[in-house]
């Protein structure tokens, strides 16, 4: 991924996995892993020194003065640093993981500040006094990620030491991954280096590793900008599937009905990540310095687990006899193609065949680590963390329900909303 740069970097590698999306031909894809939005790939560490050019914007310039590795490694000293004298600035905390992030950064002890929007959460239904209602504990202030002047008055208004991004899009059409995915955390990046931070945590995916969608390409652009920058340390997290996004199906096979998967089941597989348990490890990444100026794939603790044996848990679990509901892959790629050829005729359909190319991916690509030498998806090389495992959440899902779970604006076809 670094290839497109012409600039050769030292490589070290670890291991990390993505979220999926919400369900294909009917609830399939509830099941893929669904980044919000997160791919895989070996942790890279990178070393580079170079003059840093001036960063522009459409709003405005920001001057960003180029540094040597000295100088960032100077920085470094919030690590030494009591929790409580550490100034963590969140952006996206309202999001499914950042949430998760945010609890555990304050719990850690850290001054959080939470940059979120008026309007925020699921379809924005929290107001200002929800959000700060649900960060208590956290400084939240209120701005806007796409425009330069309202993070310095917002976000950045005070000092800031470590930066901790999970803003996604919210769809994964492209416009939107553009705009948020590439865009907005990019002028997260350029006032942060602007402003002086030290380091920056971004949460990205582990399916960058194989760019065939238009946010995997945003946030491999975003990730390349981070490692050039030079003056600001970073770790780039890239998660496995969340919990949440193999979701999709526990009330259909509570309710005695059929699993519905793609193939026979076999064609991808992920080891999956709690969410708390992701938020852990980001938290890990302001303290670890083994974390700093690398690339971290992480996935769940446990071996990875195909569609078929994620179904074979849940029946196993209701005491249900299983029950599949196979889809050919040929019919995702017949609707791709449908939904390409109306675009062309009908522009506002072009988001359409992007979300079906999403649910295709995440049916037919495993959130594993790539083994570009081999060509195949490499489980053992993938990183375990946490203790979270994703039999104990079906049980609790089918115990307590899934409220909280929803995937909202990143649900496929509705599925999982």
């Amino acid at each position: 991924e670094h290839a497109a740069s012409g600039r050769a970097k030292f490589v070290r590698v670890q291991a990390f996995k993505p979220a999926t999306a919400g369900a294909a031909a009917a609830a399939a894809v509830a099941t893929a892993p669904a980044a919000g939005r997160s791919c895989c790939s070996p942790v890279v560490q990178l070393h580079s020194q170079r003059q840093l050019p001036v960063c522009n914007s459409s709003r405005s310039r920001v001057r960003v003065h180029a540094s040597r590795s000295a100088g960032v490694a100077a920085k470094q000293d919030f690590r030494s640093k009591p929790a409580n004298q550490v100034n963590v600035l969140v952006v996206g905390p309202t999001g499914y993981i950042g949430r998760f992030v945010t609890k555990e950064l304050i719990a850690r002890g850290y001054n959080v500040t939470a940059l979120a929007r008026e309007q925020a959460g699921i379809k924005g239904k929290m107001g200002k006094e929800d959000t700060k209602k649900e960060l208590a504990g956290a400084q939240v202030v209120f701005g806007d990620v796409t425009d330069l002047q309202s993070l310095r008055d917002s976000a950045f208004s005070g000092p800031v030491d470590v930066v901790v991004s999970c803003l996604a899009s919210r769809t994964g059409g492209k416009k939107d991954s553009w705009a948020i995915d590439y865009q907005a955390t990019k002028n997260v990046l350029d006032v942060a280096r602007e402003r002086g931070a030290s380091h920056f945590v971004l949460l990205s995916a582990i399916c960058v590793q194989k760019p065939l969608l238009e946010f995997q390409r945003a946030k491999l652009k975003l990730e390349a900008d981070l490692q050039a920058a030079g003056d600001i340390s970073y770790s780039i997290v890239r998660p496995t599937a969340f919990f949440k996004s193999l979701a999709g199906q526990v009330e259909l096979v509570k309710g005695g009905k059929p699993y519905v998967m793609f193939g026979d089941g076999k064609l991808a597989s992920c080891k999956p990540i709690s969410e708390q348990d992701l938020a852990r490890f980001m938290a890990d990444c302001i303290t670890d310095a083994d974390k700093a100026n690398a690339v971290l794939p992480i996935g769940g603790p446990g071996k990875a687990l195909t569609a078929k044996e994620q179904a074979e848990i849940l029946f196993r679990l209701t005491g249900l006899p299983p029950k599949y509901f196979p889809v050919p892959l040929a019919l995702m790629d017949g609707v791709i193609g449908i939904f390409d050829l109306l675009a062309k005729i009908f522009p506002a359909l072009e988001d359409s065949a992007e979300f079906g190319r999403i649910g295709r991916y995440y049916a037919a690509e495993s959130m594993l680590v790539w083994d570009e030498a081999r060509g195949a998806y490499d489980a053992d090389a993938t990183p375990s963390y946490g203790s979270d495992t994703l039999e104990a959440f079906f049980a609790k899902a089918l115990r307590e329900g899934l409220q909280g779970q929803e995937l909202g604006d990143q649900a496929v076809f509705g599925v999982g909303e």
